[in-house]
C-alpha cells in the first residue's frame, strides 16, 4: 500500500476510450487543494470526480507521500459505509488486479450532490479544489455519447495530476468488389464502388474493428445495421469471420425484405476469444435486380456498427454507433435507333444483345428485342458487346454484327462514391456511342440499306428474255442448215 501511495499511482481500469496508462504529475498545492487534468479529451465527455478515499497527506524525508488516517471519502454514501467496510482496510488490500473490481463496487455507493466537475479548455478536461484522496473519475450520467465511450472507472492518489489520454472506439467500413465480365483476370479488389449487370451477384464486405479496451468490458457486444437499396436483392448467404475462421454461429443475421435492411449482432464477441483491436468480417453478396437505378443516381448502400460503449455496465445496457458508410453500385442503358437510308425511323427490325465472357465467348442478354424503331437495354455492366439483327425489316438487307465497347469511371476510394464517365466505342473504326453519365446511357443509330430491285415486267427483264429467245432460235436454225448439208454430202 505504501508503495502505491508512495509513487502516486494511478490504479487505471482503461478509458473505453481507449486510455492507456496514464502519466502522473504530482505536486503538493499551495492550501494543499489539487487538481486534474485531462488532455486530448473532447466537449462530448463531462467528467466527475468523487472522493472515495479521504486522509492526511505526508510528505516523508525522500520526498515520497503517504496517505495516513484512511477514511471513507465524500463521494461515498454515509449509509453505504457499513455495508463497503472499513475504509483503512479495504484501501490497504487494493491492488492493480482487484482495482477494478473495487471500482465497481463501489461505484453503486456514490453520492451525486458530491460530484466534482470541472471545465473544458484547450482541448484539455480540469477538476479543481480537490482534497488529497483516491478518487474514482467517469463521464457523468446522462451524458449523451451516441457516437463515443464511457470512461471506465479510474482510481488515483491525487497531487496535481495530468492524464494523456488517447482517443478509441469500435468502428466499420463497407466494401464491394467489382468485375468486368469480359475480361478474362477476375479483380479481387475491394473498393467503394462497382457496376454489375442486371441479374448479377455482387459481392460486398463489412469489417469492423473494435476498440483497444474490449478487454476492460465483461461483454462486449457488436450489432452491424446494414441497409441494401430495392436494386439489390439480399442472397441470404452471409458468413462471419474473425482471424480467418468462421464464426457465424455467434451470431443471429436476420433481413428484413421490406426495409432492405440486414442485421447481423453478437452478444458478446469474447465468446470466441476477440479482445482489443480485434478485425471481425462480414462477406455476402446481392443480386441486382430490375429494379435498380440506372445512371449516376446509383444504388447505394450503407452500414453502420453498433458497440458497446461502457465498460462499467459490462457492456450490456449502453451502446454507440459508427458513422454511416456507404458504397454504391452502378449499372447502364445503351438505346438504339433503327434508321433507313434517308436517315429515317424504320420499323419491323428485331435484334440480339450480347456480351463477351471470361471464356471469349458472346452471351446473349435477354432474348431477342423487337418493335418500333427504338430499342433498349438496362441494367448493363462495362464490358464487349455485339449486337445482331435478328429480324431484317422487308425489302432490307441485314446488317453486319456491330461490335462495341462500354467504357466506365466511377470514384473507388470516397465517402459519396460518384460516377464521374461513361463512353462506348465500335470496334472497326472512330464511331462512339453517345453517353449520358447523368442518365447512365449509351445510345447510336445503326442503317439499314435496301436490297437490289429486279426489273418489273415490260420492261428490261422482258428485251432480255426475247432477245435470249432469238438467240436460241438462231442456234438451232444453224444446226439444221449443217445437219441438212452434212446429209446431201453423205
Amino acid at each position: 500500500m505504501k508503495r502505491m501511495l508512495s509513487t502516486l499511482l494511478v490504479l487505471v481500469m482503461t478509458l473505453s476510450l481507449g486510455i492507456s496508462l496514464f502519466a502522473v504529475e504530482a505536486a503538493a498545492a499551495e492550501g494543499g487543494a489539487y487538481s486534474i487534468t485531462i488532455n486530448n479529451t473532447t466537449e462530448k465527455h463531462t467528467y466527475e470526480a468523487y472522493q472515495i478515499f479521504a486522509g492526511k497527506l505526508n510528505e516523508n524525508q525522500d520526498g515520497s507521500k503517504v496517505l495516513s488516517d484512511i477514511q471513507w471519502g465524500s463521494g461515498v454514501l454515509s449509509a453505504s459505509h457499513a455495508t463497503l467496510g472499513n475504509a483503512a482496510d479495504r484501501a490497504k488490500g487494493l491492488t492493480d488486479d482487484n482495482a477494478k473490481a473495487f471500482a465497481n463496487e463501489v461505484a453503486a455507493h456514490l453520492d451525486s450532490t458530491q460530484a466534482k466537475t470541472g471545465t473544458h479548455a484547450g482541448g484539455a478536461y480540469t477538476i479543481s479544489g480537490l482534497e488529497a484522496g483516491y478518487y474514482l473519475i467517469k463521464d457523468r450520467d446522462g451524458s449523451n455519447l451516441q457516437d463515443d465511450a464511457f470512461t471506465a472507472y479510474i482510481l488515483q492518489v491525487v497531487g496535481d495530476v495530468t492524464m494523456k489520454p488517447k482517443s478509441d472506439v469500435s468502428r466499420v467500413e463497407k466494401k464491394v468488389q467489382d468485375t468486368n465480365d469480359s475480361l478474362a483476370e477476375k479483380n479481387d479488389v475491394w473498393q467503394d464502388s462497382a457496376d454489375y449487370d442486371v441479374n448479377d451477384h455482387v459481392p460486398f464486405q463489412l469489417t469492423a474493428t473494435l476498440a483497444d479496451n474490449v478487454s476492460a468490458y465483461s461483454t462486449y457486444k457488436i450489432v452491424f445495421h446494414d441497409k441494401l437499396s430495392k436494386g439489390l436483392t439480399y442472397d441470404r448467404n452471409a458468413e462471419v469471420f474473425f482471424n480467418g475462421a468462421k464464426v457465424t454461429e455467434h451470431f443471429t443475421i436476420d433481413y428484413n425484405d421490406a426495409e432492405h435492411t440486414l442485421t447481423i449482432s453478437c452478444n458478446d464477441v469474447k465468446k470466441f476469444n476477440a479482445g482489443d483491436r480485434a478485425v471481425i468480417t462480414v462477406q455476402y453478396t446481392a443480386t441486382l435486380n430490375d429494379q435498380a437505378v440506372v445512371g449516376a443516381a446509383g444504388n447505394p448502400n450503407t452500414v453502420y456498427l453498433e458497440y458497446s460503449n461502457n465498460p462499467n455496465q459490462g457492456g450490456e445496457s449502453s451502446t454507440a454507433q459508427t458513422p454511416v458508410d456507404k458504397v454504391t453500385v452502378f449499372t447502364y442503358r445503351v438505346i438504339i435507333n433503327k434508321k433507313n437510308e434517308q436517315n429515317q425511323p424504320l420499323e419491323g427490325a428485331g435484334f440480339t444483345l450480347s456480351k463477351k465472357n471470361n471464356q471469349g465467348v458472346y452471351v446473349p442478354v435477354g432474348a431477342e428485342v423487337t418493335g418500333g424503331s427504338t430499342f433498349t437495354w438496362t441494367g448493363l455492366d462495362d464490358g464487349e458487346y455485339k449486337l445482331e439483327e435478328t429480324t431484317t425489316p422487308a425489302g432490307y438487307n441485314t446488317m453486319e454484327p456491330l461490335f462495341f465497347t462500354i467504357s466506365a469511371v466511377h470514384e473507388v476510394s470516397s465517402a459519396d462514391p460518384k460516377l464521374t464517365a461513361l463512353s462506348g466505342t465500335i470496334a472497326g473504326g472512330d464511331n462512339h456511342l453517345s453517353g449520358d453519365v447523368t442518365l447512365g446511357q449509351l445510345a447510336t443509330d445503326v442503317i439499314n440499306h435496301p436490297g437490289h430491285k429486279l426489273p418489273g415486267t415490260g420492261g428490261m427483264g422482258t428485251t432480255v428474255f426475247y432477245v435470249a429467245g432469238g438467240a436460241l432460235i438462231l442456234v438451232s436454225g444453224v444446226l439444221l442448215v449443217l445437219k441438212k448439208r452434212k446429209s446431201s454430202e453423205a
